[in-house]
């Protein structure tokens, strides 16, 4: 009988939501802007202000809740700041409103009773937020509602603005609005952002922010993927409430609450230890930042330290200033004196590797990296992450192209060696070499004997026509030692996988001090203590505010914030 009543108590903490424990927590919220990105892709982007003015009685605001639209989206696409002032933890784990969200954990900025404070949160790549519209057929319908916050914890009334950002193409005449919720007016104001893109904005200066405000739009669906506007879920089409569902699913959730949390914990923490990226540089501002190295670009596109060394590695040695003496352990040679042309990361690369204690090695070499996170950093500063990523996605993508349209196995191989350092940021360079140099002769460069201690040439090897203009690496003489495509592409793959396992040894334990040093998980302070008041949201709302019989519902469940 115990049993049974300690497991009642411990489901009804889980499933009802605080009241005399959140007593303490009192604000008003000034403001709440959301600007509401509808991607081509399908996908959903959004920018949160919220301004907060905390009350003298109330408690400091260490946490905000953010409300989602549904359970796809990846933490590592989110930043947040107070007050211009980067926010480094945020987690759906923590996040204790209604449905789908993520907690902001303020840390040592959090707001103090009495004071105001201005958060920012970016959030990208949401996916799951389109139906089909239920008045006209090819139509897609988007629907949102802003996060909310719960009626007791909150006092005065908020400006909310919401914007919509139609999809790209989408011609003025083709969408329309739905039904403005109460208190907004009737049509919103029809606008064309700075990329061109049709804009929608609501505004309510006296809104109540513990209300539930649904917002819409539909546009075509052929300006997103079909794929992407989803079929009515069961519950939809029979009419189920998403009360019952989510009776169901609590009941369901508590006997699997510590396994999941359990296993996301560890996850969690092993994938924590690999980002790296400070988090202000996924900030975004303007333009394109052109310029970087490939191993610069790397950094920026987050690609592990192991691949870094091996692409430092492969530099060096078509610079003539790093040979290979042996694979397996790893042994290296350099030039005495290293050329001129270095640059910096390279430099540390050497010295790293002339130390013979290996704890000083690892150290030196963690160094590196993080003074080449700091510099691109540094570079970024000012420029548009998402343009910049997609811009050298796109560098590597047609450094492959031009590899595999190569006409002749000379070219091929010169095409190669040219792009090396972009191809080799492909997450998929080692099938793509296979593939690209399965067939055929491969034309070495000049850099070979540096790179693979096994190979001696021979008058027998030579072969092919006389090479024109000298590239990089590449031999200015009448002839070009050759290999078997599938020889040239095994001691490729093989030498990568060897440099990569030699250089760092055991990736996480490497990555985790240098992500301590450039992306540092807050420590809680005596004061978080007080967190069990946190505010539960929504005032006990469902998780989605919109009654979606029809099937056009992509609520935000903005649930409570704190």
């Amino acid at each position: 009988m115990k049993k049974t009543l300690a497991f009642l108590v411990v489901f009804l903490l889980l499933v009802v939501p605080g009241t005399a424990l959140a007593q303490d927590y009192y604000f008003q919220v000034e403001s709440e802007l959301v600007h509401v990105y509808w991607e081509e892709d399908g996908t959903l982007d959004l920018i949160y202000e919220f301004v907060f003015i905390n009350q003298p009685q109330g408690h400091a605001i260490e946490y905000v809740d953010v409300g989602l639209p549904t359970y796809y989206f990846d933490e590592s696409n989110m930043t947040a700041n107070v007050d211009g002032k980067p926010i480094y933890n945020i987690s759906s784990g923590d996040y204790e409103g209604n449905g789908s969200g993520v907690a902001v954990w303020l840390a040592d900025d959090a707001i103090p009773p009495g004071e105001r404070g201005t958060v920012q949160v970016f959030i990208s790549g949401i996916e799951g937020v389109l139906f089909p519209d239920t008045g006209t057929d090819d139509y897609a319908s988007a629907v949102f509602t802003p996060t909310n916050f719960g009626k007791n914890y909150v006092t005065g009334s908020t400006d909310i603005t919401v914007v919509y950002h139609l999809p790209p193409g989408v011609q003025p005449e083709e969408p329309r609005w739905h039904e403005s919720p109460a208190g907004f007016s009737s049509a919103p104001l029809t606008a064309m952002d700075s990329s061109g893109r049709i804009t929608y904005t609501w505004r309510n200066p006296q809104a109540d922010i513990w209300r539930v405000y649904k917002f819409g739009a539909s546009f075509p669906g052929p300006y997103v993927p079909e794929s992407t506007i989803l079929t009515p879920t069961l519950w939809q089409q029979w009419g189920i409430s998403p009360e019952t569902v989510k009776t169901l699913a609590c009941m369901l959730g508590v006997l699997l609450f510590f396994g999941v949390i359990i296993a996301l914990s560890v996850t969690s923490s092993r994938n924590r230890k690999l980002k790296y990226l400070p988090p202000k540089i996924r900030i975004e501002g303007h333009g394109i930042k052109r310029g970087l190295t490939a191993i610069e670009a790397a950094i920026l596109l987050e690609r592990p330290a192991d691949k870094i060394f091996t692409m430092i590695l492969f530099s060096l040695i078509q610079k003539n200033a790093a040979k290979v003496l042996s694979r397996d352990p790893l042994k290296l040679e350099f030039s005495d004196p290293l050329p001129k042309e270095l640059r910096k990361y390279e430099i540390q690369f050497v010295e790293a590797y002339q130390n013979q204690g290996s704890r000083v090695r690892k150290t030196a070499l963690q160094d590196l990296m993080i003074d080449l996170i700091k510099s691109v950093g540094k570079k970024m500063e000012g420029f548009s992450h998402r343009e910049t990523v997609r811009y050298y996605e796109d560098i590597i993508k047609r450094a492959w192209q031009q590899v595999e349209d190569a006409d002749t196995p000379e070219v091929k191989s010169e095409k190669f060696n040219d792009h090396m350092g972009w191809t080799m940021l492909d997450r998929d360079f080692e099938d793509k070499t296979q593939n690209a140099f399965s067939r055929g002769p491969v034309y070495l460069p000049l850099w070979w004997h540096r790179y693979d201690p096994t190979y001696t040439p021979s008058p027998t090897r030579f072969a092919g026509p006389a090479a024109k203009t000298a590239s990089p690496g590449r031999s200015s003489g009448p002839s070009l030692p050759v290999l078997p495509g599938g020889d040239f592409a095994a001691s490729m793959v093989s030498g990568i996988t060897n440099f990569s396992s030699n250089v760092v040894g055991n990736i996480t334990d490497f990555t985790s001090r240098i992500t301590q040093k450039t992306n540092p998980v807050p420590k809680p302070t005596s004061s978080s203590s007080s967190r069990s008041g946190g505010w539960t949201g929504g005032g006990g709302s469902s998780s989605c505010a919109c009654a979606c019989a029809c099937a056009g519902c992509a609520c935000a469940c903005a649930g409570g914030g704190r």
